[in-house]
């Protein structure tokens, strides 16, 4: 039996975006997701954006409209149901299991009511790299590890 660990990235959305409905990975414009995107797309086996409006998103999925929700500043009920949501999300997309390790890359309102519902999934781990950091050190930590 094997004991491979599939590494799965969860980016996180962002508020700048394309004007036109487009797929997922193409929507955001911030040279932040830039960056999230390359180094989850280096680094992973499978990486998935988390999306304040949607939920979690196939990076290649059918183009959305852009929008204009965020969960920052959201009340804590407003994120529990979106973390609820994200869980129903990750579990159909077969990502709940024993040898996926989540690794996380978004800022603490996106995932401070997600964490508690993963523990009390099968996942193997789930990690946030660049949990403490501030946006200027999380950039410069993405830029240090991408490959160019």
């Amino acid at each position: 039996m094997s004991t491979t660990q599939r590494e799965v990235g969860l980016v996180s959305c962002v508020k700048s975006k394309h004007d036109e409905p487009t797929v997922p990975k193409d929507l955001y414009t911030s040279t932040y997701f830039a960056k999230m995107r390359a180094y989850a797309e280096q680094e992973h086996d499978d990486w998935w954006i988390l999306s304040a409006k949607h939920g979690l998103l196939a990076p290649d999925g059918p183009p959305i409209a852009p929008y204009d929700e965020t969960l920052s500043g959201a009340r804590k009920a407003r994120k529990r149901e979106w973390a609820d949501r994200v869980v129903d999300d990750l579990d159909d997309a077969g990502l709940l299991a024993e040898d996926v390790r989540l690794v996380v890359y978004a800022g603490r309102d996106y995932y401070e009511e997600l964490l508690p519902l993963l523990s009390e999934t099968p996942v193997a781990a789930v990690e946030i790299p660049t949990e403490g950091l501030q946006i200027g050190k999380t950039l410069a930590w993405y830029t240090d590890r991408i490959d160019v």
